[in-house]
C-alpha cells in the first residue's frame, strides 16, 4: 500500500484518469437509472385468484379456496397460507419462506392448482401473480356531462392513444446526447377504472321463450354455433397454397341480432332479434364515479419494469396536451395524484439539502484547513457519490426518496477519511515538509487506521441488510448506497487525494497572505489557543478524576435508557409519511340498496367541501385541488389484494390536497377533522379515513383463527370490547360482517323428484335466468367483452321473481320454482377468511395520532397481558397472531438486534487488527453506548418520537463514532512508543487529534443539518435517522475527547492491579520495539 500511495502521489495524471472514469461512469449511470418515489418491491407473497361469478362467499370457500389449500398444504417453501372468499371470487395468498425462491414456489403452485379436478363448476381460469408493491405514476380523470356510453368511448380513445403514443425526439444536441444514454419512454400500462366493463346482454323473457318454444340452452347453443371463427386447413393448388376458414364471429349487438335461432321446415327462420332483446352495453353491476362533481372515468397510469417515473409521466402529459383540442369543449381531462410531481418535489428537496450540506462542509473545512486543501478534501464527495451511483444497477437500486436520503446521510461521513489524511498532511506541511513528500508520508502514516475506520463504518450499516420482509427490501437501499460510497471515498483518499495534495504550494511562515488566508489563519490559530488554554487543562482534570468522569457518563447512559424503557419518549414503529391524498372508504351493511350507498358517499363529499371551506377561512386559500367520488367500488388500494373491491355497499371519496410544503397542517389532522364533520353514517358497517402514504397500515391488526366458529365469534366480540376501552383507539372493525340476504335451494320436494329433475338441473336454470350464462367472450380492441344470456332486468327485481320462475322439466312442461324445491332465506357471509386451513377473523383498529395518550404498543401490551394471555383457558382451540405494523415491528426489531450484535463483533475485529490488541478495541467501542445518549438528547430537543428510523440511525452511529476513537487510541499508542508516560501520552494524543476529531464531527453534523431543520412535511419521516446520527456524532465528539483517554487510563489501572510490574514492563518493551519499526516507515523516503 505504501508504494502504491507513493506512486500515485508522483503520477497525478493516473489519479486524474481514475477520477474522470468514476465521474463519467456515475453520471452516465444516473441518466439510465429509473426514478420513483419509493422503491417498487415484492412482498415474498404469491397469490392465486379465481373468479367465480355469482357465487356467495360460502360457495367460493368450498368450491375454490379449500381445494387450493388442500393441494398446496405440503408444498415446500410455504411459510404461511391464507385465503379470502368473497362474493364472486376467491384468493389464496402464500407467504414464501425466506430461504426459498418466489418464482420456484409460484411455478410449483401452478402445477398443483392446474391438476385440481374438484373445483366448482363455472369458475374462471386461475390468475397467478407475485404480489408487488407498486406506485402508479398518475391518474387521469375524464369527466363530462354525458351518458356512460359516450364517456366510456372518450376513455377508450384516450387510453388507446396514450398506449400507442411515441414521444417527440429532442431538438437540441444536449437532450439528444442525454437521451442516447437514458433512452426514450412511452406509456406501457394503463388501467381503466370508475366505469363498468363492456358486456353484450341477450335478454330472454319467459313470455318469449313460451311463444317460440325455446329455452336458455337453445339460445346459448345457437349463439355459440353461429358466432365462430374456425380455421379449416388449406388447399394446395398449382398456383400455391390457399387457406380455408370459417369467419362468422359477431362483435356487436346488430350482428348478434341476425343469428338464426329457429329454422322451420318451410325454410323460414326466426332471428335472435325476434326472440330476445340484445343490448350492447355494460356489465350488470352498479358503479358510478364523479370527479369534481361531474360523471367521470379514470385512467391509472403505471410504469413497468425499469421505466422511469418522470419519463412515463412526461409522455402521458405530452399526449394529453396534444389531444385536448380534438375533444369537445364539455369534456374535461384532469391529471391528479401525479406522483411524478411529488417525486420532482422530493428530488428537489433532497438536492437542496445535499447542496447546502456540501457548502457547509466546505465552509467548515476552509475555516480550519487551507481553502485549497479544503476544496481537495471536499472533491472526494462527488467522486465517492458518482462511484456509488455507478454501482447502483449491480445492487438493483433505483433513484428514490430512500436512496437520496442515504446520500445526504453519508454526505458528512464520506469526507472523514479525507479529513484525517488531509489534516495529517497539512500538519507535516506546516512543520516545513515538502508537499511532494508530505502527501504520501502523511497518507501512509494514518493509512491503517483510515482503512479500518472506513471498514468499521461500512460494517455498522450492514444490519439494515439483515432485515427481511417488505421493510427490509426498502431499507436495504440505505446500506447499498452508504457502503459503496465509503469504499470509493477510501479509493479517493488513498490514491487520488495524495496526487492532488502533492501539487499544493509549500507553506512559508513569513509569506504574505490574502484576506481569506489571514482570516483562516486566525480561526485555525484560535483553535490551537482553545486546545492549549481550555482543552488541555480540562483533559488533565478529567484524567486525574477519571473514575468520577466515567461514573457521570455511565449515569447519563442509564438515565437515557430509562427514558426509553419508561416510555417518557414516545415510540412509533414507522414515522408517518406526509400525504397529498386523503381517502374515505365506506362499507355499508351488505344487501343495502345502491341508492343508500350513494347517499352516504354524497354526505362524505359534502363534509369534504365543508373541510375545504373551513381551511379557506383559516388560511385564505383552498385546500382541496380535486375530488373523486366512487360508488360501487373502492379503486384506491391500500393492501396487497390484486382485485379491486366492488359491490353495491362500497363507496369511496378521495381528495387531493395541497402539497405538504404548502401547508402547516398534516394530512392526518385534516383526516381527523373530516371525520368529525362527516359524523355518523346510518347503516354503515365500516368507515375509515386514511391518508395515502408509505406507512405500515393499521396500528392494530390482530387475527384470531380456529375451527369452532361460535368460540371465534365470542372471542372477537371480547377483543373488540376490550379495544374500545383503551384510550386513543379508533376505527375498530372485524372481517366477520354479515353479507347479503340469500335464498338457498335446499332440496327437491316430492313433486320435483317426480319430474325426473335433479337439484343441479334446477340450479343451472336458475343461474341462467338471474346471473346469466356466458355464451362467449370476445376480444374487442383492448377490451374483453362477455356475451351473456339471461332474464330481462325487470324480471330480476324481487324474491317473487325467483319463486314464480318457470323451470322446464325433461318432458317439456314448465313448473314454478317454488313447486319443485324447498327454498330457505338467510344471510351469507360478507367475506370468509382462512389462515392455515382454519376459519379466521381479522380485527383491525387504528390509533388517533392527534391524541397524546394514544400508543399502539401500549394497546398491544394491554391486550396481551390482560386478555390474550388467558385465551388458552377461555377458548382452547383459538389461536391469535398480530399482523401488519405490529408484526413488522416485532420482526424488524428482532432481526435488527441480531444483525447489530454481529456487526458489533465485526467492528471489534476490525478495531483489534490495526491496534494489535484484544483489549484496546473495548476502549474504542466504549463510545458507542454514549453516542446513544446524544441521539436521545437530540430526539428530546427536536421533539421527535423514537422510531425504527431512529434505531437504524443509532446502529449506523456505532460505526461512525468509533472512527475518531480509533485514531485517538492509535495516537496514544504512538506517544507511548516514543517513551512518554501513559498519562502524558493520553494528554498529548488528545491535543494532537483535537482538530481532525472536531472537524469530522462538525462536517457530519453540517452535512445532516439541512435535513435536521427541514420544515417541509415531506421530509418528516426521514428526520429521526438524521437526528440519531447528527446529535449522536456531536455528543460522541465530547465523549471521544474526554471519556476515551479516561477509559484508556482505567484499563491501565486495572492491568497494574492484575499483573506483576515485571510482566507489564516486558509487554511495554515489546510494544515499543515493534512500534518504533512501524513509525520509522512513515518517514522513509
Amino acid at each position: 500500500m505504501r508504494n502504491l500511495i507513493k506512486w500515485f502521489s508522483r503520477n497525478n495524471v493516473a489519479a486524474n484518469f481514475i477520477m474522470a472514469l468514476v465521474l463519467l461512469a456515475g453520471i452516465s449511470t444516473w441518466l439510465k437509472l429509473k426514478k420513483e418515489i419509493f422503491p417498487e418491491t415484492s412482498t415474498n407473497v404469491v397469490s392465486v385468484s379465481i373468479p367465480y361469478p355469482g357465487a356467495t362467499p360460502e360457495e367460493v370457500e368450498k368450491g375454490v379456496c379449500i381445494p387450493i389449500e388442500e393441494a398446496l398444504r405440503d408444498l415446500q417453501g410455504i411459510d404461511v397460507m391464507r385465503s379470502t372468499a368473497a362474493n364472486s371470487y376467491g384468493v389464496v395468498y402464500v407467504e414464501v419462506s425466506g430461504d426459498s425462491e418466489v418464482r420456484d414456489v409460484l411455478d410449483d403452485m401452478k402445477t398443483r392448482v392446474d391438476a385440481i379436478d374438484n373445483f366448482a363448476e363455472n369458475i374462471e381460469s386461475p390468475v397467478y401473480e407475485e404480489v408487488l408493491i407498486k406506485n402508479q405514476v398518475l391518474t387521469v380523470a375524464i369527466s363530462a356531462d354525458a351518458n356512460e356510453q359516450t364517456l366510456r368511448g372518450y376513455a377508450d380513445r384516450i387510453r388507446n392513444g396514450m398506449l400507442s403514443y411515441v414521444p417527440k425526439k429532442p431538438d437540441n444536441w444536449l437532450d439528444k446526447f442525454i437521451s442516447s444514454f437514458s433512452g426514450e419512454a412511452g406509456v406501457s400500462q394503463v388501467e381503466l377504472t370508475g366505469i363498468r366493463p363492456y358486456e353484450i346482454s341477450i335478454e330472454l323473457s319467459e313470455d318469449a321463450m313460451n311463444a317460440y318454444g325455446v329455452s336458455f340452452d337453445d339460445v346459448a347453443t345457437a349463439v355459440r354455433a353461429s358466432s365462430i371463427d374456425l380455421p379449416g386447413g388449406a388447399v394446395r393448388t398449382e398456383a400455391g397454397e390457399i387457406l380455408i376458414k370459417t369467419e362468422s364471429k359477431r362483435y356487436s349487438a346488430e350482428q348478434f341480432e341476425g343469428i338464426a335461432v329457429i329454422s322451420r321446415a318451410d325454410g323460414t327462420v326466426v332471428p335472435l332479434s325476434s326472440i330476445a332483446n340484445v343490448i350492447d352495453g355494460f356489465e350488470d353491476v352498479d358503479l358510478t364515479s364523479r370527479f369534481n362533481g361531474k360523471n367521470a372515468a379514470t385512467l391509472q397510469v403505471f410504469r413497468v419494469g425499469n421505466e422511469d417515473t418522470l419519463k412515463v409521466a412526461n409522455a402521458a402529459i405530452s399526449y394529453l396536451q396534444s389531444i385536448r383540442n380534438d375533444l369537445p369543449a364539455d369534456v374535461s381531462i384532469e391529471i391528479w395524484n401525479d406522483n411524478s410531481k411529488y417525486l420532482k418535489g422530493r428530488l428537489n428537496l433532497l438536492k437542496k439539502n445535499a447542496i447546502w450540506g456540501l457548502i457547509l462542509v466546505l465552509i467548515i473545512l476552509s475555516l480550519f484547513l487551507r481553502p485549497s486543501l479544503a476544496a481537495l478534501v471536499t472533491l472526494g464527495i462527488p467522486v465517492s457519490f458518482t462511484g456509488a451511483i455507478w454501482m447502483m444497477p449491480y445492487t438493483d437500486i433505483s433513484i428514490n426518496m430512500i436512496t437520496l436520503f442515504a446520500f445526504i446521510l453519508v454526505l458528512g461521513i464520506v469526507v472523514d477519511d479525507a479529513i484525517v489524511v488531509g489534516e495529517n498532511v497539512f500538519k507535516r506541511m506546516r512543520a516545513g515538509e515538502c508537499p511532494k513528500l508530505a502527501s504520501w508520508r502523511g497518507t501512509h502514516e494514518v493509512g491503517i487506521v483510515v482503512i479500518f475506520g472506513v471498514l468499521t463504518t461500512a460494517a455498522a450499516f450492514t444490519p439494515m441488510l439483515g432485515i427481511s420482509g417488505v421493510s427490509g427490501k426498502i431499507w436495504r437501499n440505505i446500506p447499498w448506497i452508504v457502503i459503496p460510497t465509503l469504499l470509493f471515498s477510501l479509493v479517493q483518499s488513498k490514491l487520488i487525494l495524495p496526487a492532488h495534495l502533492a501539487l499544493l504550494k509549500p507553506i512559508k511562515p513569513n509569506e504574505k497572505q490574502n484576506i481569506i488566508l489571514r482570516f483562516q489563519s486566525k480561526v485555525s490559530d484560535g483553535m490551537e489557543i482553545f486546545v492549549d488554554r481550555i482543552y488541555r487543562p480540562t483533559l488533565k482534570l478529567a484524567l486525574q478524576g477519571r473514575y468520577i468522569v466515567v461514573t457521570v457518563f455511565v449515569s447519563l447512559f442509564l438515565i437515557s435508557v430509562g427514558l426509553i424503557v419508561g416510555e417518557r419518549i414516545k415510540w412509533e414503529f414507522f414515522p408517518e409519511v406526509e400525504a397529498e391524498i386523503i381517502s374515505t372508504k365506506v362499507k355499508m351493511i351488505e344487501g343495502v340498496a345502491f341508492e343508500s350507498t350513494s347517499e352516504a358517499v354524497l354526505k362524505i363529499e359534502e363534509a369534504a367541501k365543508k373541510l375545504d371551506q373551513n381551511y379557506r377561512e383559516r388560511y385564505g386559500e383552498p385546500l382541496i385541488k380535486n375530488m373523486l367520488a366512487t360508488v360501487g367500488s373502492q379503486p384506491f388500494k391500500t393492501g396487497f389484494s390484486p382485485i379491486t373491491p366492488t359491490g353495491d355497499n362500497l363507496g369511496e371519496v378521495a381528495i387531493e390536497i395541497l402539497p405538504g410544503s404548502d401547508r402547516s397542517v398534516t394530512a392526518r389532522e385534516l383526516a381527523a377533522e373530516w371525520r368529525v364533520i362527516t359524523g355518523s353514517i346510518p347503516a354503515a358497517s365500516e368507515v375509515s379515513f386514511q391518508s395515502q402514504s408509505a406507512g405500515s397500515g393499521n396500528a392494530i391488526d390482530l387475527e384470531l383463527s380456529g375451527d369452532n366458529m361460535e368460540d371465534l365469534l365470542e372471542a372477537t366480540e371480547l377483543v373488540k370490547r376490550k379495544l374500545s376501552e383503551i384510550e386513543g383507539i379508533i376505527d375498530i372493525s372485524d372481517s366477520n360482517v354479515l353479507g347479503k340476504r340469500q335464498v338457498s335451494l335446499k332440496s327437491l320436494l316430492p313433486e320435483g323428484e317426480s319430474t325426473g329433475l335433479r337439484l343441479s338441473d334446477v340450479g343451472k336454470q336458475m343461474r341462467q335466468a338471474f346471473y346469466g350464462e356466458e355464451v362467449q367472450r370476445l376480444q374487442r380492441g383492448r377490451d374483453e367483452v362477455k356475451v351473456m344470456v339471461r332474464y330481462p332486468k325487470k324480471n330480476r327485481l324481487s324474491i317473487d321473481d325467483v319463486e314464480t320462475m318457470k323451470i322446464r322439466t325433461k318432458g317439456g312442461n314448465k313448473v314454478p320454482l317454488s313447486s319443485l324445491v324447498e327454498l330457505e332465506e338467510g344471510r351469507s357471509k360478507s367475506v370468509i377468511r382462512r389462515t392455515e386451513r382454519l376459519r379466521a377473523i381479522r380485527i383491525a383498529a387504528d390509533i388517533d395520532r392527534g391524541n397524546p395518550n394514544a400508543n399502539a404498543n401500549q394497546a398491544r401490551r394491554n391486550l396481551e397481558n390482560n386478555m390474550l394471555s388467558e385465551f388458552g383457558e377461555l377458548y382452547p382451540g383459538i389461536k391469535y397472531e398480530f399482523y401488519g405494523e405490529q408484526k413488522d415491528q416485532a420482526q424488524s426489531m428482532e432481526e435488527l438486534q441480531t444483525s447489530s450484535l454481529f456487526a458489533l463483533l465485526v467492528v471489534f475485529v476490525l478495531m483489534a487488527i490495526p491496534l494489535g490488541s484484544y483489549i484496546q478495541p473495548g476502549i474504542v467501542m466504549s463510545v458507542i453506548p454514549f453516542g446513544i445518549v446524544g441521539a436521545i438528547i437530540g430526539h428530546i430537543l427536536m421533539g421527535a418520537n423514537i422510531s425504527i428510523m431512529s434505531m437504524c440511525g443509532i446502529v449506523a452511529l456505532s460505526g461512525v463514532v468509533v472512527n475518531d476513537s480509533l485514531v485517538l487510541v492509535d495516537y496514544v499508542n504512538r506517544h507511548r512508543i516514543r517513551g512518554k508516560s501513559i498519562v502524558e501520552a493520553a494528554w498529548e494524543a488528545g491535543a494532537a487529534r483535537f482538530r481532525p476529531i472536531v472537524l469530522t464531527s462538525l462536517t457530519t453534523f453540517a452535512g445532516l443539518s439541512p435535513m435536521l431543520f427541514e420544515t417541509d412535511l415531506q421530509a418528516k419521516f426521514l428526520i429521526p435517522m438524521a437526528i440519531s446520527l447528527g446529535f449522536g456524532i456531536l455528543f460522541a465528539t465530547f465523549i471521544t475527547l474526554i471519556l476515551v483517554p479516561c477509559v484508556y487510563l482505567l484499563l491501565e489501572d486495572l492491568k497494574s492491579l492484575i499483573f506483576k510490574p515485571e510482566k507489564i514492563r516486558n509487554w511495554e518493551d515489546k510494544f515499543r520495539s515493534q512500534g518504533l519499526e512501524r513509525l520509522a516507515s512513515y518517514d522513509d523516503n
